[in-house]
């Protein structure tokens, strides 16, 4: 089972874990091809920033091919539930509807997000699971 107490990803550690979960494991070649689409970055700097990643254990690196190939060890899910589950209780002393307030005025939601927030409060209500 993995670890849920890991540390929270930097915003570059979380750049890096959004094209793992993408592209699923990959090497560091494929890491930085995908990520020089969006901005000059160095294959060192990836490199190094997956082996502190590995360290850290937000990433698992399989070392039996020549090539090592990385792959992130919580799923993109488990990974936004404990970044929000962490700034719950910092910024809003545990209180979901402050943060849903807040995030509802910050930003104007869609029709169709509006939807699903209301199907996951009446999925929460009847006790069922919250879908991602």
């Amino acid at each position: 089972m993995p670890r849920t107490d890991l540390p929270r990803p930097t915003d570059a550690e979380l750049e890096i874990l959004r094209v793992l979960w993408d592209l699923g494991p990959s090497t560091v070649r494929e890491v930085h091809t995908t990520l020089e689409r969006q901005r000059e970055i160095g294959y060192t700097t990836v490199l190094k920033l997956l082996q502190i990643m590995a360290a850290k254990g937000l990433v698992e690196r399989d070392e039996t091919a020549r090539a090592h190939v990385y792959k992130a060890r919580l799923a993109r899910e488990q990974t936004q539930r404990q970044m929000v589950g962490h700034l719950l209780d910092r910024a809003f002393g545990g209180s979901a509807s402050r943060l849903m307030m807040q995030a509802l005025s910050s930003r104007k939601a869609s029709t169709e997000e509006i939807a699903e927030m209301r199907q996951m409060l009446a999925d929460f209500e009847k006790g069922k699971e919250p879908r991602p």
